[in-house]
């Protein structure tokens, strides 16, 4: 089963950029995307053999996640807390027989830290409510998580230890999802890779020279760990800032 994630940067703009062709190239069974940037009815996309759902932000032209799957879930849940972070469309939720897929889009702290206070308690809140899915059934979370978690997860680390992204106190409640039952798939596999980036500032020659950050993740239950064959970073797939994520698992947790 392959599972891919990518913060689009806008779904309009990046079928302009050729989207829909990486889209048809990987035949992924569930693709979900991050900061769609639109309204469902904004957009047009023919996806044959894939069921869509959206959750978009009362805000027109602001954050979003969608995902599209070649399996129907049994239900399907839009935001997690009722509060004024799920009118920003943060959360998609499909219920499948094997185990719950969960998009995330999380809130960023902004560069002044302004907004910090409010992404640690979405934070704390967002752990109880996927340790309360894990319960049920294994989750597998993906998306843009808007922190690195290790100083290895980013280029620059002793230059960014109090900006938005890579503060203790954001990294902290990484290692707290973890550490409550979850692993991080990317580096599971690939513990001491460096220079795996999922994100790259637009400022001149940065991709091009990969001072980037990993902030684009699986996240999945750590009984999954057994089920998993690969997770990798399509770092040369253009068309946004970030690049898309992808998980490999065996078919029978969809069958």
């Amino acid at each position: 089963m392959k599972l891919i994630s990518w913060n689009v940067n806008g779904i309009r703009a990046c079928i302009q950029k050729g989207f829909l062709d990486y889209f048809k190239e990987q035949n992924a069974d569930i693709f979900c995307i991050q900061e769609t940037k639109c309204q469902e009815d904004q957009v047009t996309l023919e996806l044959d053999g894939y069921e869509q759902y959206w959750h978009s932000a009362i805000k027109k032209g602001y954050s979003g996640t969608a995902i599209f799957s070649k399996h129907k879930p049994i239900s399907v849940s839009y935001g997690f807390n009722g509060k004024e972070e799920d009118t920003e469309g943060r959360v998609l939720t499909l219920e499948f027989e094997k185990f719950y897929m969960v998009n995330v889009y999380t809130p960023n702290s902004q560069r002044d830290l302004a907004r910090l206070p409010i992404r640690l308690s979405w934070e704390d809140e967002f752990n109880v409510y996927l340790n309360k899915l894990d319960e049920q059934k294994p989750v597998i979370l993906c998306g843009d998580l808007n922190v690195a978690h290790n100083e290895i997860d980013l280029a620059n680390p002793k230059s960014n230890r109090t900006n938005s992204g890579f503060t203790v106190e954001e990294r902290g409640k990484m290692t707290a999802l973890l550490e409550s039952g979850f692993t991080d798939s990317f580096r599971f596999l690939n513990p001491t890779m460096e220079g795996s980036y999922t994100w790259w500032s637009y400022m001149a020659k940065v991709r091009e020279r990969n001072v980037g950050w990993r902030i684009d993740y699986f996240i999945i239950s750590n009984r999954l760990q057994s089920e998993l064959i690969n997770s990798e970073i399509h770092s040369m797939v253009m068309g946004s800032d970030h690049c898309p994520v992808v998980l490999t698992l065996k078919d029978k947790i969809i069958k």
